[in-house]
């Protein structure tokens, strides 16, 4: 048996606060992790800290990227097991995902549409939580997400287990001091 992580965000950009104020929940974005160092967190997101019109595949760094930017970004970290097969499945969708990152945009239309309880399902593009419950119901992982999928959806997710809230870069010291 293995553990992954889930790790949702509020990074207090433009968008995010737009989600937050929109949802009403304190995080705006979801990303994963097969490791509790999240030293690789995995999501769709904006490909430049600077520049939020350009998104896609992104993996995700405490240290860099966005997260190093918004340095103040707020955290609630999530573990949940799954099998040794299922976690070897998933890391094969990643180096798929790496592979093939040029292919894959982030869904902008897609994210509007959830305001209005509407789905725009468009190939090879995703927001967020649509990448994170792709992996997870293609590998089997977790398969009772609602059609329009939301950040806050996994963390009513059964034996989700919490493991940390705070601010992302304490996590982060946390672990090198562990």
């Amino acid at each position: 048996m293995k553990n992954i992580y889930f790790i949702h965000t509020f990074t207090g950009t433009i968008l995010s606060r737009i989600v937050k104020f929109y949802t009403k929940k304190p995080y705006s974005h979801i990303s994963f992790a097969l490791d509790d160092s999240l030293s690789r967190m995995y999501s769709f997101g904006r490909l430049n800290p600077y520049n939020p019109f350009i998104g896609g595949f992104v993996i995700e760094n405490v240290n860099r990227g966005t997260f190093k930017r918004f340095n103040k970004t707020k955290t609630v970290i999530y573990k949940y097991t799954i099998t040794d097969e299922q976690y070897n499945k998933l890391k094969a969708d990643i180096r798929y995902f790496l592979r093939n990152h040029r292919k894959y945009k982030f869904n902008t239309l897609g994210l509007f549409f959830v305001m209005f309880n509407k789905r725009i399902e468009r190939k090879n593009h995703f927001y967020c939580a649509e990448f994170v419950k792709y992996c997870m119901e293609k590998e089997n992982i977790i398969t009772n997400l609602p059609q329009i999928v939301k950040p806050e959806d996994f963390i009513k997710v059964k034996e989700m287990h919490q493991v940390y809230t705070g601010r992302l870069h304490d996590y982060d010291k946390l672990k090198l001091v562990a």
